[in-house]
């Protein structure tokens, strides 16, 4: 099995180097596990950080239609969680390295059972998990088994987060913070809030992990602007209605060029994060 970085190291790195990693979102199992799998392949060839893996949920409260659509067409399709982490597993016996974050809920988690979660990621060659329905307040279990297992952590924090409970979910999170970069659920947007720079500035000056932002990001004129302010940036709802739009092969194609285009237009900035 291929050895991989952590994520935590891919973003420290990132953060070192003055330039942000590229990290794209996928629906597992839209429109079948195997097709997931030469998506992130791809990905991989195009020059993406990490990849994150979501989990189809029958109830996706924080994703918006495109994603919700994605779940369904995965979960007819036959995706499980278990079926997921059977995918990771392949990836990694194919010869593919890049860092894989799982994207979940907590109902197929605690389905699984905490332990066997944890431990399952750990083993198929997952990194680490984003729980997104899961505050850190009420995250004492699974962060014990999570760290028993080895896997990485990650939590969200939004516009409305307190500086409090910022401090909060940078305690817990053992990978990156995950910021929200607008209020509401995912998917494309045509701009960036006007705040966005100020807030992820405030941010940056509380957070001691390494800080990836989305929700809303789409193009590259998009991921350029955001990539100098983080240390990753994330693109999913795009990358995902290409699925939905077009046949796996020229689904694939599509996605390699836009994410190539993203990584070219992330290389051309750098300098320090605010």
């Amino acid at each position: 099995m291929t050895s991989q970085r952590r994520l935590a190291e891919v973003l420290s790195a990132a953060r070192q180097s003055g330039r942000a990693a590229f990290v794209p979102f996928l629906t597992a199992g839209d429109p079948s596990l195997e097709w997931t799998g030469r998506f992130v392949e791809g990905l991989a060839t195009a020059g993406a950080g990490a990849v994150e893996l979501g989990v189809p949920c029958s109830d996706p409260i924080a994703d918006g239609p495109t994603i919700q659509e994605a779940s369904e067409r995965a979960l007819d399709a036959g995706a499980t969680l278990q079926r997921v982490l059977d995918l990771v597993r392949r990836l990694r016996e194919r010869g593919v390295a890049v860092p894989i974050l799982l994207f979940t809920y907590y109902n197929p988690v605690l389905r699984m059972g905490l332990g066997s979660f944890a431990r399952g990621a750990r083993i198929a060659g997952a990194q680490g998990a984003l729980v997104v329905d899961l505050p850190p307040e009420e995250a004492g279990d699974y962060q014990r088994a999570v760290a028993k297992a080895g896997l990485e952590t990650v939590f969200l924090a939004s516009p409305t987060t307190s500086d409090e409970r910022l401090g909060v979910v940078d305690d817990a999170s053992t990978a990156f913070v995950y910021y929200v970069a607008r209020l509401g659920v995912t998917g494309a947007r045509a701009s960036l809030p006007r705040s966005l720079r100020k807030r992820i500035a405030w941010v940056r000056r509380r957070v001691t992990k390494p800080l990836a932002v989305g929700f809303g990001i789409s193009t590259p004129a998009q991921a350029r602007t955001v990539a100098p302010m983080c240390d990753a940036v994330v693109v999913g709802s795009a990358l995902v209605r290409l699925v939905a739009e077009n046949p796996p092969e020229a689904a694939g194609r599509k996605m390699r060029a836009l994410a190539a285009a993203i990584v070219a237009a992330m290389g051309s900035v750098s300098g320090r994060r605010p």
